[in-house]
């Protein structure tokens, strides 16, 4: 493998890839990434790329189909550039929701755009919190896959809070949440719920003492915030003191911030591997970097080291 690294960024999250060039002191390589006039990707790398270890940052959110197709032209490009290896660092990877064929006549998505990845000319991906871990599987390349559940914890444990409940919002994260619980020596909790449409679940019960308790609730994504609300609406109904939110990936769509600010929560943290740019949001919500999690990965897999203890 070349010694020679570089590091390039699609449109979708530009501060992001500022800050991983910052960790790892190297300028983000230049390329033009802009449209023809009808609306077609238009990308040329301005640097020589030829025998080099390019990583491509770009994350599958809003506009999803404009930054999917940006980062298949851009690994295109880079193949086509002679790029030694190409590893797309995809923080948020979109269309992973529809996972499996769960009912008939419907899409698999994910294995879809794993594909379209794969054949554009990846040699590996690198991710952050897929929504379902057997994504993983979809691609025939290795897949480098980090959670960033830990840079939260670690966010929420600096403000040492007391009477501490972590809560895992479905019975799908509980394995995962009991496991933070357990780092953070808190109790844990689960809200059962059942979703009713794409935006509304229902709660069919909560597991684990709540009442008089301070509540950090664990997730991956909140999308329309319409899961969360409903939970913070019932452990408030059991008692729950302060309610705070971690999750990784900002999606916030369609009515998510209402829901948002209109809910009891203390504080949301999620990460910035999507960009959250409604202003409304700026008092409610924090942002914490993996900007640093993401750089030392880039920096162990150029330099053929283990990846592995990232993962926890």
């Amino acid at each position: 493998m070349t010694d020679r690294l570089q590091l390039f960024a699609g449109n979708s999250n530009p501060a992001l890839a500022g800050r991983i060039s910052e960790y790892l002191d190297i300028p983000v390589s230049q390329a033009t990434v802009d449209r023809f006039p009808d609306g077609e990707v238009r990308i040329k790398v301005e640097d020589d790329v030829r025998g080099s270890d390019a990583f491509l940052l770009q994350s599958v959110c809003h506009p999803v189909n404009e930054n999917l197709v940006e980062l298949l032209i851009f690994i295109d490009c880079l193949k086509r550039a002679s790029a030694d290896r190409i590893t797309p660092v995809i923080p948020y990877f979109g269309y992973a929701r529809q996972d499996r064929k769960d009912e008939g006549r419907v899409p698999i998505s994910a294995k879809l755009v794993a594909d379209l990845i794969t054949a554009a000319g990846a040699d590996r991906v690198l991710t952050i919190d897929l929504h379902s871990t057997q994504i993983q599987g979809f691609f025939n390349i290795p897949v480098d896959h980090l959670l960033g559940s830990p840079v939260l914890v670690n966010h929420y444990q600096n403000m040492n809070i007391e009477d501490l409940v972590v809560v895992a919002p479905d019975v799908g994260k509980s394995l995962l949440v009991s496991t933070y619980a357990r780092k953070m020596g808190a109790a844990f909790a689960i809200v059962d719920q059942r979703r009713v449409s794409a935006e509304t679940a229902e709660v069919l019960a909560v597991v684990g003492e709540v009442e008089g308790m301070n509540i950090l609730i664990l997730d991956d994504i909140i999308s329309t915030a319409g899961k969360l609300a409903q939970a913070v609406k019932v452990l408030k109904e059991r008692g729950a003191r302060d309610i705070y939110v971690a999750a990784t990936h900002p999606v916030l769509a369609g009515n998510a911030a209402e829901r948002i600010l209109s809910a009891p929560i203390k504080k949301v943290a999620v990460t910035d591997t999507i960009p959250v740019r409604d202003e409304r949001l700026k008092d409610k919500v924090e942002v914490v970097s993996v900007g640093e999690l993401l750089g030392e990965a880039i920096r162990r897999i150029h330099e053929n080291l283990s990846v592995s203890s990232l993962f926890d």
